[in-house]
């Protein structure tokens, strides 16, 4: 198959796809899923055949960038197998994966052995009993030494997710930025958007990125770090402590978002290619695999898709319209 680039019809150019492994997870955060969730039967999920087989699609149109995603990836048995057919993918130049931490500490070894290196782990908050009210699990202390055991291995960069939200999360962003500084994690702040499951999300449950810089600053001062390269294509805005012990993401998909610059596709557990997070539509890319069709039929559907590919979401617009899907059945 003839190697080609996605282009939409803003003249983004994608290079960076995030698969789900799976849609099941071991946490039922707020902002993600319903404690009682319904998760999909196991012969929709692809398996890892089909993972590769469409990988290798994505990455001869251009795609040099995989992350793994869930629901909760770890969850998945033989993620490191699967990491390592990743890597023999030709034009493929960066795998990462993004975890709720609570898997590394039997797994962290295995998936670095395979040539993993980049990991993002979900860290809302460092209070128990916080931790327990955004999780519905007590496992915090699991967490944080998931984390230990994934800097003993050599994982480079860390980066920690924290969901901002009012209630839970507002008052430990000083705490969040002191414990990444001192232990040399990458701290990433993503706004509280409208994909749970439990419909909480409103105005008055989401913390700006400007309010979080702002009282980071008031203590650790920040200068922001101007992205060029691939580096603008980054959803995170960097400020830079001017001390030189790290740096603060500020993700603002709410207030100030980046979809003039997005170079993102997603591919759901069940094989739906999604060309934004709140995309209202999919494209079946796991039935015709399955039925027999060519490869070239499977990339002129994702060609037409990015082509397709709206301009950005309206979460601020009035006529917005909340996608069917949760944050765990899309993937993060």
């Amino acid at each position: 198959m003839a190697k080609t680039k996605l282009i939409d019809s803003f003249n983004r150019e994608h290079t960076n796809l995030r698969i789900s492994v799976t849609d099941q997870c071991n946490f039922r955060c707020i902002y993600c899923m319903p404690e009682d969730m319904q998760f999909m039967e196991d012969e929709k999920i692809m398996t890892f055949d089909e993972i590769i087989h469409l990988a290798r699609i994505a990455v001869n149109l251009g795609i040099s960038k995989i992350r793994l995603t869930g629901g909760e990836p770890l969850v998945r048995r033989g993620i490191p197998q699967l990491i390592s057919r990743l890597r023999q993918l030709d034009g493929l130049k960066e795998i990462s994966l993004t975890t709720n931490g609570i898997g590394l500490i039997k797994q962290a070894k295995d998936l670095y052995d395979a040539g993993l290196r980049r990991i993002n782990v979900s860290l809302d908050t460092l209070n128990e009993e916080k931790f327990e009210q955004m999780t519905r699990r007590k496992v915090l202390s699991r967490v944080l030494a998931g984390l230990k055991e994934a800097q003993r291995c050599g994982f480079n960069p860390i980066k920690l997710n924290a969901v901002a939200m009012q209630g839970f999360t507002n008052d430990e962003i000083v705490d969040l930025a002191k414990f990444a500084r001192e232990n040399s994690y990458q701290l990433r702040f993503i706004e509280f958007m409208p994909l749970d499951a439990d419909d909480i999300w409103g105005r008055n449950m989401f913390v700006s990125g400007k309010e979080i810089i702002s009282k980071i600053n008031a203590i650790y001062p920040l200068e922001r770090v101007q992205s060029n390269g691939e580096a603008k294509h980054d959803a995170a805005k960097r400020y830079r402590f001017t001390d030189g012990r790290g740096d603060v993401g500020i993700i603002a998909s709410v207030t100030e978002p980046f979809c003039d610059q997005c170079n993102r596709i997603r591919l759901t557990a069940d094989g739906q290619l999604r060309t934004c997070l709140f995309a209202l539509a999919e494209t079946d890319l796991l039935t015709p695999l399955r039925t027999g069709a060519s490869d070239e039929m499977i990339a002129d559907l994702i060609i037409e898709a990015v082509r397709n590919k709206e301009p950005g979401h309206k979460i601020n617009s009035a006529d917005f319209v909340k996608p069917k899907r949760n944050m765990s059945m899309i993937g993060g």
